[in-house]
């Protein structure tokens, strides 16, 4: 691609879409265009409004070649399915002089399967099948919802779950849909041909840009055997999600109800002493689990260890017992092997990593009151199997608004396995590390013109135990300032809720919304919808909510949101980087919460003529040593913590809202 030919391709791209060219678009697609045909590793910080997916989209169609792009959130992907690509292809097409493919591809969990939804699901309680349509009543939910699913199976072209509207229950979806290590495989399944999952890796094998998950991308890296097709170009959108979502990839979890659901799924495929082998190893784990407590298990306990052994053991028997007999007399017998085995494998990897042991592994207990206590094993750190998998053999990008924290990419890029920028490359430890740069192309708003920053510096430091008068004070004062229009981001669902129901009471002609007491979709809609509207909630929301204009024109967070102390996955890797000579807490803690911070505080402002105030009603932002790092990571809006001076603004920003909105 030559230079003078990029920014014709952009201009195209963006005028089809209806948007904007900003500099710092052009500059963007320049350096990811450079990446391309270089052969190198790019960051990309580009902020709300640059137009990034064209950034990187018209680069990547220009490539001619096959490229990745993995984003976090289904929103994203399916604005980049069903808006970007295909305007962004037919605006190409004449300067091209070809028309590129692009496809979507999942995992297989994620498309009908035609087996269970003709066949029925195997169940381990009843010989032969289940038929989950006779059986659930036609005026259940779940009935309804089964109905639902049997009718769009006949007019459906994808199979894709998201395409499917209204949606489905989690309970629904799972009896007509299969894991990876269920599937039957399309050489043995009966409607192998039609199968919707098969179409979907076809179509992706043909496709010039193929749009996947950050989950599906993690899968690929980690488990060795390739989901995606071949590609020289990786381009990670949201990418400031991916160490979070490769986590979640690489954790494994064992629960007394998983164990037993391998030992009842197993019991009519095996001989009898077999099964009582998997049936007495399930009953001395389920026993310890009765007795555990939350937190991290430095060394796994004596006796934990011994029924950990046992599981092992017994599964080890019963894939092999599985994997040698037949059975005619079970009704669809593969079905029912391929759900065996997946969960029997599961019991079987997961008792034997922790067994193993490794200095690189977290293992940790949780306890949940409606689904009781799980054991946990987790990567200390993926950086070293994303620098080894990720960076090796293609181009990899990666954009994100929030990509630089106090300052420089380098906490980013540490998360990442990459060194240093600058240092890659040179002689010595880094050497063979991957060379990479970092590029920060803006953001189209004045920040400083549109919003502040407030810090209210009076308030007592947040304690332990939660209660926080003089805060409620605070934010009910901020709310009556502002007229509603309030986004409010707490750092646990239990602040959120008690802000709700004390808010609720004093300010009434304000309506609170709470995560989690409607969908997340319907919540949004409702607060965009009523001026007057405030909305709580806690993570989820910190990250998904896009509302322009004056429906959100305070956000406000509780306090610094860093990780629980007795999380055991941060502590551990806090831990680490001390044990290594660290500072463990700006590694880890403060990271966390700056990247937290600067997405919330990158809720105020999406679009030109957005005016706010983002106040932050933790004290230590403006007093503790970490705070100017904390700062630094956010947009820069004008900075006070002046209170009063934060009432009049608020006051005079509603005030011309309501004058806008007649």
């Amino acid at each position: 691609m030559t230079k003078s030919s990029l920014p014709e391709l952009l201009h195209a791209a963006v005028e089809a879409v209806g948007g904007t060219e900003r500099p710092g678009q052009v500059t963007m697609a320049e350096s990811v265009a450079e990446a391309i045909d270089g052969g190198s590793h790019l960051l990309v910080q580009a902020g709300t409004g640059t137009g990034k997916s064209l950034g990187y989209l018209v680069p990547a169609l220009a490539h001619g070649e096959p490229v990745v792009v993995a984003t976090a959130t289904l929103a994203l992907q399916r604005q980049l399915v069903e808006r970007d690509l295909p305007r962004t292809v037919d605006a190409l097409h004449p300067l091209l002089r070809r028309r590129p493919q692009f496809a979507m591809l999942k995992g297989r969990s994620n498309y009908l399967c035609l087996h269970r939804l003709h066949e029925g699901v195997p169940q381990e309680e009843d010989e032969g099948l289940f038929d989950q349509f006779e059986a659930a009543a036609p005026t259940s939910r779940l009935g309804q919802d089964l109905l639902r699913l049997r009718d769009w199976s006949d007019e459906t072209e994808t199979g894709d779950r998201d395409d499917l509207t209204p949606g489905v229950s989690d309970r629904a979806w799972s009896q007509v849909s299969v894991s990876s290590r269920e599937c039957l495989g399309a050489s043995k399944c009966a409607y192998g041909a039609e199968c919707f999952a098969e179409a979907a890796r076809e179509r992706a094998k043909l496709a010039e840009v193929i749009v996947t998950n950050h989950a599906l991308l993690a899968i690929d890296a980690i488990e060795g055997a390739p989901v995606l097709p071949q590609h020289e170009v990786l381009i990670v959108d949201e990418a400031h999600e991916l160490v979070s979502r490769v986590t979640g990839v690489a954790t494994g979890e064992l629960t007394p109800g998983q164990v037993n659901r391998a030992v009842r799924r197993s019991a009519k495929l095996v001989n009898e002493k077999i099964a009582d082998q998997l049936q007495t190893a399930s009953e001395g784990f389920e026993r310890i689990m009765e007795l555990a407590l939350p937190g991290r298990l430095e060394e796994v306990p004596e006796d934990l260890g011994y029924a950990l052994l046992a599981l092992r053991d017994a599964a080890r028997n019963t894939i092999s017992a599985i994997g040698a007999t037949r059975d005619k007399s079970v009704q669809d017998e593969d079905a029912v092997r391929k759900q065996a085995l997946a969960s029997v494998e599961n019991v079987h990897d997961v008792a034997e990593r922790i067994t193993n042991g490794s200095e690189w592994d977290v293992v940790w207990y949780e306890r949940h009151d409606r689904f009781g206590a799980s054991l946990r094993v987790a990567p200390m750190s993926v950086s070293g199997l994303l620098r080894e998998k990720l960076f090796t053999d293609r181009s990899v990008v990666l954009a994100s608004a929030t990509l630089k924290l106090g300052g420089d990419f380098n906490g980013v890029g540490a998360s990442l396995g990459l060194a240093p920028e600058g240092i890659a490359g040179t002689e010595g430890e880094s050497e063979d590390l991957p060379v990479w740069k970092g590029i920060d192309v803006g953001s189209p708003f004045d920040y400083g013109k549109q919003g502040i920053l407030y810090v209210a510096k009076h308030l007592a430091r947040p304690s332990r135990d939660g209660t926080r008068g003089d805060m409620l004070d605070e934010l009910t004062e901020l709310i009556q300032a502002s007229g509603g229009r309030t986004l409010g981001l707490f750092s646990s669902m239990r602040a959120a809720q008690q802000a709700a129901e004390e808010l609720r009471s004093r300010i009434p002609e304000f309506p609170i919304l709470l995560q989690g007491e409607e969908t997340l979709g319907e919540l949004i809609k409702n607060f965009a919808a009523d001026p007057k509207t405030c909305l709580f909630g806690t993570l989820s929301l910190w990250q998904g909510v896009d509302v322009p204009g004056s429906s959100c024109q305070l956000v406000v967070m509780d306090k610094i949101p860093f990780p629980r102390p007795d999380d055991p996955l941060m502590s551990a890797r806090q831990k680490a980087v001390e044990d290594n000579g660290g500072n463990g807490f700006m590694a880890v803690a403060a990271t966390h919460a700056a990247l937290l911070m600067a997405q919330g505080a990158g809720r105020l402002v999406r679009a030109s003529g957005d005016r706010g105030v983002v106040a932050v009603l933790d004290p230590r932002l403006a007093t503790a040593r970490y705070g100017s790092y904390l700062k630094a990571s956010l947009p820069e809006f004008w900075y006070t913590t002046d209170r009063n001076q934060v009432r009049r603004s608020l006051s005079a920003i509603d005030a011309a809202a309501k004058e806008s909105e007649g």
